[in-house]
C-alpha cells in the first residue's frame, strides 16, 4: 500500500444537476464535487497530494518545490499544504510577474510561498537550478512534478473511484473530466479496472492532442498499477480522450468556456474555472447537444476545482 497522509475533506458529495439536465434535454447529469476537497478552495490536486506529501515526509522533505503556470491550481494547493504543515514552499511559475496579484497567485502569496519566475521555455532548467539551490542551502527540498502527476500522485484517483463506488450510487455510464498532465484521468481509468465497472471515462483534453494524452494516461496508469503491486496494464487505445475543444490554446478562455460557466452558475449555483472545468463542461454540453450520448445515459461530471482563477484577469472581465 502506498503511504498516505489524510487531510482532504472526503468523501466529496455527488449531486444531481436536474436543472441543467432539463435545460439540455438530454442525459441525466450528476456532479462529483472535488472543488470541495477543502485545501485552499479545494481541487483534484488535494487527493494526489495526500500520497505525494506522505512520500515527501518519508524522504525527510522540509521544502516543497513544484512548478506550474501563473494561475496554477496545483501550485496553490501545494502552497497551502506547506503552510498547513509548517514547511517551506518554492513555486517555479512560468510567466511574467504581474503588477497586481489575483486569483491563485494572490493565494500563493498569502500562503507564504516563495515564487521564482521564468519564461516557459526555461522552466525545466530553472526548476532544476531551484532544487539544487535549496539542497545546497540545507532546506531538504522535495520536488513535486507538474500537476503531481506521478505514479504516487495518480493513486489519489484510483482510490477516488473506490470512494465513488462506496457512496452507493450505481456506477454512471460516463465520467467526464478535464485532462492535462494526465494523472487524474489515469487514476480513474485504473480505478475503474480495479473495481470492474463498465463506466467510460472520457478525458476532455485541455492542452494536448488526443494521441499524446492517451500515451501519457496509459503510461501513468500502468506505472501506478506497479506501484500498487498489481498487474494491470493499460494501453493507449484503452484511454478515451477528446481533443476537439482545445480552442485557441491552454488558458485562453473562449465562448465555449464562458457559456459553460454561465450555465452552471445560473442553473445549478456551481462555479467552474476558466481553464479546466470550464473547457471540460463546455465540451460535455456541446457533445450532449450533438447527440453523442444516449438519452438515458447517466453522466457524472467530475469537478476538479479550478475556480479561484476565475477571479483573475484576463478571465474576470468576461463576466463583468
Amino acid at each position: 500500500m502506498i503511504p498516505r497522509i489524510r487531510f482532504a475533506n472526503l468523501p466529496t458529495p455527488i449531486e444531481p444537476m436536474q436543472r441543467l439536465s432539463s435545460f439540455l434535454g438530454g442525459p441525466k447529469l450528476w456532479i462529483k464535487r472535488d472543488d470541495l476537497t477543502g485545501l485552499a478552495f479545494g481541487g483534484n490536486k488535494t487527493r494526489k497530494l495526500e500520497f505525494v506529501f506522505a512520500e515527501a515526509m518519508a524522504n525527510g522533505g522540509k521544502t516543497l518545490i513544484t512548478v506550474g503556470g501563473l494561475q496554477s491550481n496545483h501550485c496553490r494547493q501545494t502552497a497551502a499544504l506547506a503552510a498547513r504543515f509548517g514547511l517551506r514552499c518554492v513555486l517555479v511559475l512560468s510567466g511574467i510577474m504581474p503588477e497586481q496579484f489575483s486569483g491563485n497567485l494572490l493565494l500563493d502569496r498569502l500562503f507564504g510561498a516563495e515564487i521564482v519566475w521564468c519564461l516557459p521555455e526555461e522552466r525545466d532548467r530553472v526548476l532544476q537550478e531551484t532544487f539544487e539551490r535549496e539542497w545546497e542551502s540545507g532546506h531538504r527540498p522535495f520536488l513535486i512534478p507538474l500537476g503531481a502527476s506521478t505514479p504516487t500522485g495518480t493513486a489519489g484517483y484510483v482510490f477516488a473511484i473506490e470512494e465513488l463506488i462506496q457512496q452507493g450510487a450505481p456506477p454512471p455510464d460516463w465520467i467526464i473530466v478535464g485532462s492535462s498532465s494526465g494523472g487524474t484521468q489515469a487514476g480513474m481509468v485504473l480505478g475503474a479496472l480495479r473495481e470492474r465497472i463498465q463506466t467510460k471515462i472520457l478525458g476532455i483534453s485541455i492542452d494536448h492532442e488526443a494521441f499524446t494524452l492517451q500515451q501519457t494516461v496509459a503510461k501513468l496508469a500502468s506505472e501506478t498499477s506497479d506501484r500498487l503491486n498489481e498487474e494491470i496494464v493499460v494501453h493507449p487505445e484503452d484511454v478515451l480522450v477528446n481533443s476537439d475543444y482545445l480552442g485557441s490554446g491552454y488558458g485562453i478562455m473562449g465562448e465555449l468556456e464562458v457559456n459553460a460557466i454561465r450555465l452552471f452558475a445560473k442553473l445549478e449555483g456551481i462555479m467552474l474555472g476558466p481553464v479546466y472545468t470550464g473547457r471540460a463542461a463546455g465540451a460535455m454540453i456541446d457533445l450532449i447537444q450533438k447527440g453523442f450520448f444516449q438519452p438515458n445515459d447517466h453522466i457524472l461530471f467530475w469537478h476538479t476545482g479550478d475556480t479561484p482563477a476565475l477571479f483573475a484577469e484576463p478571465y474576470a472581465s468576461h463576466f463583468s
